[in-house]
C-alpha cells in the first residue's frame, strides 16, 4: 500500500504522560482512567481509538451512502472501546453503535453499515483481532 497520509505522533511516559501530534494539533495529558487504578485526569489510549474509529466509520459510510446514492449525512457513529485481560496481556473489543437518519429503512441502513465496516480502515486494521459488534440504532 502506498500511503496518501501518514499521521505522526509521540508518546512519553505511557498512560501517564503526553501525546503530541508533529503539527503540535494534539497535545494530550495521558492517564489511566479509575477503572483501571488512575486519577482520570487525562485521557486515555482507548477514548482516543474510539474518537479515530468512530470518526473513520461515519466518513466510510458517507462514502457508501454517496456511492449508493442514499443521504446518511446526519448518521452518527459512537464507538465503545472496551479493555481487559487477554491470556497473557490484554486486548480489546469494540461496538460500532450507528445512528441512522429517520428516513432510511432498515435493510438499506444494514446494507450500507456493513459495506463500511468493509471499506473502513479501523475496521480493516481490526479485523481478525479484535471483536467488532455492529449496532444499528
Amino acid at each position: 500500500m502506498d500511503a496518501l497520509y501518514t499521521a505522526v505522533a509521540t508518546a512519553t511516559h505511557g498512560r501517564d504522560g503526553r501525546a503530541v501530534s508533529n503539527d503540535g494539533r494534539i497535545d494530550l495529558k495521558l492517564a489511566p482512567p479509575v477503572e483501571l487504578g488512575g486519577n482520570g485526569e487525562g485521557t486515555n489510549p482507548e477514548q482516543l481509538f474510539a474518537a479515530g474509529y468512530a470518526a473513520c466509520f461515519g466518513s466510510a459510510l458517507g462514502l457508501v451512502g454517496r456511492q449508493a446514492k442514499v443521504d446518511v449525512t446526519d448518521a452518527a457513529v459512537t464507538a465503545e472501546v472496551g479493555i481487559g485481560k487477554q491470556g497473557e496481556g490484554f486486548g480489546l473489543k469494540v461496538t460500532l453503535r450507528v445512528e441512522l437518519p429517520d428516513t432510511l429503512d432498515e435493510e438499506t441502513g444494514r446494507k450500507l453499515v456493513e459495506q463500511a465496516h468493509q471499506v473502513c480502515p479501523y475496521s480493516n486494521a481490526t479485523r481478525g483481532n479484535i471483536d467488532v459488534d455492529l449496532v444499528i440504532e
